[in-house]
């Protein structure tokens, strides 16, 4: 057996083992930190197949801002568990049949639809030499995103930036308790508002000291 034999089943049973755990671990944080490991075995599993995109997609969309967000928002919920496991065994039979139907059909592709497929090549080539050059999926999506889908990958960018700012805004209010100063009245301060001067005689008498009452 080989080094990536032994890698594929190294990665291959931390992900069963992360996927079961998912689906049984009491504690919902436990659950997402074994998503999380789940993820991150399939994407070692996407780079032994030389899909480097997938891999590190799957570890910056989910593992760098999904996950983590389900992470924060489940810790800061107050989940009552028990409440959640109501009605568990009343619809445990649908779920039990959806998942035995996901599972064939996953052993059907599995076993029957990557068969006789040969490793795929990719090649470009070099207009200086002349001589074609091995050439990545992810260069090769590059190539394409930058290229021939230019413009429609800037048009996505730039609706992902309105729709970032929109959600700012709509999520963005002003507290009225903040004692926070604003720069642009700082700025346009004039020293009459702030300083009044008064006048004051130079010397002043002192006193005269009150004359104490005899005693009796």
């Amino acid at each position: 057996m080989d080094a990536k034999t032994g890698f594929f089943y190294l990665f291959s049973v931390v992900l069963l083992y992360a996927a079961f755990r998912v689906i049984s671990a009491r504690n919902p944080v436990h659950a997402v930190l074994h998503l999380m490991l789940a993820f991150s075995q399939a994407a070692g599993l996407w780079l032994m197949l030389k899909a480097e995109f997938l891999a590190i997609a799957l570890v910056l969309v989910y593992l760098g801002a999904v996950m983590v967000l389900f992470l924060f928002v489940v810790m800061m919920l107050d989940v009552d568990i028990e409440q959640v496991r109501q009605g568990f065994w009343r619809h445990f039979p649908l779920a039990a049949s959806i998942g035995v139907l996901i599972a064939l059909e996953m052993a059907a592709v599995l076993m029957g639809g990557f068969r006789g497929i040969e490793e795929p090549k990719a090649a470009v080539l070099d207009a200086a030499a002349g001589q074609g050059a091995a050439l990545s999926n992810a260069k090769a999506l590059g190539q394409l995103m930058y290229t021939k889908y230019l413009y429609p990958v800037e048009i996505a960018a730039v609706i992902l930036l309105v729709a970032m700012i929109a959600a700012i805004a709509l999520t963005l209010r002003k507290r009225k308790d903040s004692k926070a100063i604003n720069p642009s009245l700082q700025v346009h301060v004039r020293a009459a508002d702030r300083l009044q001067l008064v006048k004051l005689e130079a010397t002043r008498a002192a006193p005269e000291p009150v004359a104490e009452e005899k005693q009796a």
